[in-house]
């Protein structure tokens, strides 16, 4: 794909991409594919997946008590448990404002961790890296933000996300859904977006402005971006993810480039 070779002219050091088909069939790589990038927030969506798996085998209930009073593992799965961004702290009643939090994905990996009687890092690669082959993925720390992985394992987990094998697709069609819909909140990087929504750990584009994926993606477009200048989104109408990874921090310069590129990769897939 042409498309990607936009990102040679980002101010980057190193950028990687790829397109991917729902049948796993790459369309186009660009860059040092297998090289290794720490992903930050890209995180959340291999740890959220994992988290369905332990759904799936009954280890937890998505509504079952999990963190402050009152919340669940949904509600940390949707950002909406109440706690604050990067603080153990409670800041609203669960369910009632999206507040992105790091520390509810801490505590949703804690969680997960005595249910299965397993480390979180590890049981995320049993339960999704291993039978996924994404040998060069690894987290070592929090599951909110510590993953580090490469463009081609991302590949494969944006094929299974599509084409759901280590889940029932009905648990993903929930996933990628809106959760608690109509909740207000801030989208980092972004500014506060009316609804600000979310699945079960996927950002969902719906009509947020600004917004870090392109004006012709579809408002079904589901994803997550990282502060480490990474980002992965899936457009069911366009029937294809798309995969970039950085080594520079998420700024200006992400908002700039990231649209246009999207938007550049979505009309070379309908070409």
């Amino acid at each position: 794909m042409q498309s990607l070779a936009m990102i040679d002219n980002w101010p980057v050091p190193t950028a990687t991409a790829a397109v991917v088909r729902a049948d796993g069939t790459v369309l186009g790589r660009h860059g040092p594919t297998a090289h290794r990038f720490l992903l930050a927030s890209v995180t959340k969506p291999l740890a959220a997946y994992a988290a369905l798996v332990a759904y799936e085998e009954g280890a937890v209930e998505l509504d079952e008590p999990a963190g402050p009073e009152g919340s669940t593992v949904r509600h940390l799965l949707a950002h909406t448990s109440g706690l604050a961004f990067d603080e153990h702290r409670v800041t609203a009643p669960p369910g009632t404002r999206r507040l992105y939090s790091n520390a509810g994905f801490e505590v949703l990996g804690d969680h997960i961790a005595k249910a299965t009687e397993i480390p979180f890092p590890e049981y995320l690669r049993q339960a999704v890296l291993e039978p996924l082959g994404m040998t060069a993925t690894t987290l070592d720390g929090s599951p909110a933000r510590d993953g580090v992985s490469t463009v081609d394992d991302l590949a494969r987990f944006a094929a299974e996300v599509q084409a759901p094998r280590l889940l029932d697709p009905r648990t993903v069609l929930e996933a990628q859904s809106v959760v608690h819909p109509g909740l207000k909140g801030v989208l980092p990087g972004y500014g506060h977006q009316n609804p600000n929504d979310w699945g079960l750990g996927f950002e969902i584009r719906d009509h947020k402005s600004p917004h870090w994926t392109g004006s012709s993606s579809s408002p079904a477009t589901f994803g997550h971006f990282g502060q480490s200048g990474t980002f992965l989104w899936i457009d069911p109408a366009a029937g294809a993810a798309c995969v970039a990874l950085t080594d520079r921090a998420f700024g200006p310069w992400a908002a700039e480039v990231w649209p246009p590129f999207t938007d550049a990769v979505l009309a070379e897939l309908k070409a």
